[in-house]
C-alpha cells in the first residue's frame, strides 16, 4: 500500500504543474522502471498461492543454445528428486550425471538439509519435547509445513532454474519418509557401494562423518553396515515406483543402461548428454561443482573405473577373515564378503576406453615429472 501511494504522489505532482514537475518526472521514471525490475527479474518470489517461482534460462545440449523457461513454479506437490546413501557411494557421480541433462539441476550439497532433518527427527522422537510443543499448538503438521518451506527455499535459491529439481546430500536419504510426507511426488535414488570399498575411501581420504568410525576398517564397516541397513529398508518399505536402489558398480560399468533405466525412473526424457557429463562442467544447465567436496576431483573425468578395486589391497586380513560377521549387509546388497579382489563384472567398450586414456595420461603426466627431476 505504501508503495502505491508513493507511485501516486509522485504522478500527482506531474499534473500540479509546479516547479518540481520535472523532478516529479524523474523519480515517476525510477519508480516505473523498479517496478518493472521487480517483475521480470529471474530472483525467487512467492505469489499468493505460497508457490516458489523463478525465471531464468537453460542450455539446450542438442543446439548448444540458451533457451528461455520462463517461469517456473515449485511447491510441495513438485516432483523433486533426491539423491543418497552413505558418503563415498558413488552419490556425487550420479547427482554429475543428472545434473548435465537439461531438464534437471541438482547442484552441489546443502549440507544444512539432512542437519535440519535430524533435529526435526530427534525432536518428534521425544515425547516430552513433542507434548510440550503441542501445548504450545506447535504440532506436527505446522513444524512439516515450516520444515517443508525451508527445503524447498534452500533447493530452489542455490542453483540455476530448471524443470526437475534435484538435491544431493547422502544422509537426506536417512529421513526419506518423512521428505515423502512433506513432498509426496518425491522419487529417491539409494545410491549402493561395495562396503569395503567405502570404508577405504573414507579412511585413506581423511573424511569425517559424524557417527562413523573413520580410523579403523572394522568400525567404519560396522558403521557403514547400520547406516546402509537403515536407508535400504526404508527404500524397500516405499517401494520401486518411489524409491529406486543403484549399485554404483552398475553405474560406472554400464552408464548406459544404467542412466536410461534412472531417468525411466525419473519419468525424464532420455538424453544422452548425461552419459559425457565432464562436457557440462561450469556450463549454463551443466555442473557446478564444489572445491570444497571431496568427489569433485573425480567427477571431472569422464566415466571409468579407477576406483572401483583400490580398495582391495588395503584390507587387514582379520578384517576380511571377518567380513561376513562384520558387514552382513554386504551379502544382502548382493556382494560376496569373501572376494578379495571382487567381480564387478567387465565394463562397456566406451568405459573400457575412457579408462585406458586415464592411465595413459597418468603415465605420460609420471613420465614428464620423472624426467624433470634432477639426477642427484
Amino acid at each position: 500500500m505504501a508503495f502505491h501511494m508513493k507511485v501516486y504522489d509522485v504522478t500527482m505532482g506531474l499534473y500540479r504543474g509546479d516547479k518540481y514537475r520535472l523532478i516529479s518526472l524523474v523519480l515517476f521514471i525510477i519508480l516505473l522502471c523498479y517496478m518493472l525490475h521487480d517483475l521480470y527479474s529471474p530472483g525467487p518470489k512467492h505469489d499468493n498461492d505460497g508457490y516458489l517461482s523463478r525465471k531464468g534460462m537453460a542450455t539446450n545440449y542438442e543446439s548448444g543454445k540458451p533457451e528461455p523457461l520462463h517461469f517456473v513454479s515449485y511447491e510441495k506437490n513438485t516432483p523433486l528428486i533426491w539423491i543418497g546413501g552413505v558418503p563415498r557411494s558413488g552419490t556425487t557421480l550420479a547427482r554429475a550425471m543428472l545434473d548435465s541433462h537439461p531438464d534437471i539441476r541438482c547442484g552441489e550439497e546443502t549440507r544444512v538439509i539432512p542437519r535440519l532433518l535430524f533435529m526435526h527427527t530427534k525432536m518428534q522422537m521425544s515425547q516430552i519435547e513433542k507434548s510440550r510443543l503441542n501445548e504450545a499448538k506447535v504440532t506436527e503438521e505446522v513444524l512439516d509445513a515450516a520444515l517443508g518451506s525451508y527445503i524447498l527455499n534452500i533447493i530452489v535459491k542455490h542453483g540455476e532454474i530448471a524443470n526437475r529439481l534435484c538435491n544431493k546430500d547422502p544422509f537426506a536419504l536417512k529421513s526419506m519418509d518423512k521428505l515423502l510426507q512433506i513432498f509426496p511426488k518425491s522419487k529417491f535414488l539409494l545410491m549402493i557401494r561395495d562396503g569395503r570399498a567405502v570404508v577405504h575411501s573414507i579412511i585413506e581420504r581423511k573424511i569425517t562423518i559424524s557417527g562413523f568410525d573413520t580410523k579403523t576398517y572394522r568400525g567404519a564397516l560396522r558403521d557403514w553396515n547400520r547406516a546402509i541397513d537403515l536407508m535400504y529398508k526404508k527404500c524397500l518399505k516405499l517401494g520401486t515406483t518411489v524409491c529406486l536402489p543403484v549399485n554404483y558398480e552398475h553405474l560406472v560399468l554400464h552408464p548406459e543402461s544404467q542412466m536410461k533405466r534412472i531417468l525411466e525412473f525419473l519419468d525424464v526424457p532420455w538424453n544422452s548428454i548425461v552419459l559425457h557429463h565432464e562436457m557440462t562442467i561450469g556450463k549454463s544447465g551443466g555442473i557446478s561443482l564444489s572445491k570444497r567436496e571431496r568427489s569433485t576431483d573425480q567427477v571431472n573425468k569422464p566415466v571409468n573405473t579407477e576406483a572401483l578395486y583400490k580398495w582391495a589391497k588395503f584390507m587387514p586380513i582379520d578384517v576380511q577373515r571377518d567380513m561376513a560377521t562384520i558387514a552382513p549387509m554386504l551379502k544382502v546388497l548382493g556382494y560376496d564378503p569373501n572376494s578379495n579382489p571382487p567381480k564387478y563384472g567387465q565394463p562397456d567398450q566406451q568405459v573400457a576406453e575412457n579408462t585406458r586414456d586415464i592411465w595413459e595420461q597418468k603415465k605420460i603426466k609420471e613420465f614428464q615429472v620423472a624426467s624433470k627431476t634432477p639426477a642427484p
